[in-house]
């Protein structure tokens, strides 16, 4: 903020050996509190037009909002995120690893998988392990060329479900190669020779020391790929997966309100991607403690602190 410094004379009008203070006034921005002024009716206006417009239905909204058949699609969206997060962070840090390795077959393979994965759409992926038993109609562990010790029908292995963790998982395993190979080139190189020095080999080096620094890097991108996740499971739609907007859809096709039930779509997703924005902003504060000697306040404290700065102010 661009503050004007007013003179002040601390003692009177005779007294001129007195020392000056410095006194700093806040540079008044009339256009900027317009501005606020004019958003913020703006907003009230299309809130007020949003909420009592009668077209939306509000009593379908509350009737449907808790309803168990939408409460079994949530469960459902948030366990395919789960998962599929889960199966895209493992595959990744494998895939970055392989990728910077020396060996130029382990490289090009993790290369060759980020680039099929990455540049095929995917809604074809799903639909691809969804249909995977036209290709492959049974699935056996054996030898190469030699007799198969266990065999299982592809249909019965892959359910709807498997073809969406699958798909999901996969596919998010290459974002997710990228993302865990930037954090590890981004840790400097002496500590590599650090750990060498010290008769370290390249595994410890990996997970004691380049990980745990290349985490401040790795944290903020993976939590903006779990909420997009979260919402990238509506696809499994085309999958016939009972989700969460799978089954709205399934009751609006029934009673044909679709805008209401849409709403309480958007709040469950609301409140599922706040929940895992509040999960990223903990585990950055925990793996930026190292780098950062001031470090971003908590809820509780902006709270604490605004009520404090309440104090003082009525206190003078």
């Amino acid at each position: 903020m661009t503050e004007t410094l007013v003179r002040a004379g601390a003692g009177g009008a005779g007294s001129s050996g007195a020392a000056e203070s410095l006194r700093a006034v806040p540079q008044r921005r009339p256009g900027l509190r317009l501005a606020a002024i004019v958003v913020t009716f703006l907003l009230v206006f299309l809130l007020e037009g949003w909420i009592t417009n009668p077209r939306m239905q509000w009593g379908t909204v509350g009737e449907f909002l808790f309803s168990p058949v939408i409460m079994e699609g949530l469960r459902t969206t948030l366990l395919l995120t789960v998962l599929a997060m889960a199966l895209g962070v493992v595959g990744g840090v494998v895939l970055a690893v392989l990728r910077m390795s020396s060996n130029p077959i382990l490289s090009q393979l993790s290369w060759c998988y980020i680039w099929v994965f990455r540049g095929t759409p995917l809604l074809v992926q799903l639909l691809f392990w969804y249909f995977l038993s036209a290709v492959v109609p049974t699935v056996g562990l054996g030898i190469p060329w030699g007799p198969t010790f266990v065999q299982a029908d592809t249909n019965t292995l892959i359910t709807q479900l498997t073809a969406a963790v699958l798909g999901l998982g996969l596919h998010e395993a290459a974002y997710m190669a990228e993302i865990v190979r930037a954090g590890i080139t981004s840790v400097d190189d002496g500590q590599n020779e650090a750990a060498q020095a010290l008769g370290m080999s390249r595994g410890q080096t990996l997970r004691r020391i380049v990980l745990p620094q290349a985490l401040r890097i790795i944290i903020p991108p993976t939590g903006n790929q779990a909420i997009s996740m979260l919402k990238t499971t509506s696809l499994v739609f085309a999958i016939a997966v009972p989700e969460l907007l799978t089954s709205i859809q399934g009751i609006y096709s029934r009673n044909f309100q679709q805008v209401p039930l849409l709403v309480v779509a958007c709040f469950w997703y609301l409140v599922a991607t706040s929940v895992l924005n509040v999960g990223q902003f903990y585990l950055e504060r925990r793996f930026g403690r190292g780098a950062s000697r001031d470090l971003p306040p908590t809820p509780l404290q902006r709270l604490r602190a605004a009520a404090r700065k309440n104090r003082e102010e009525t206190a003078r």
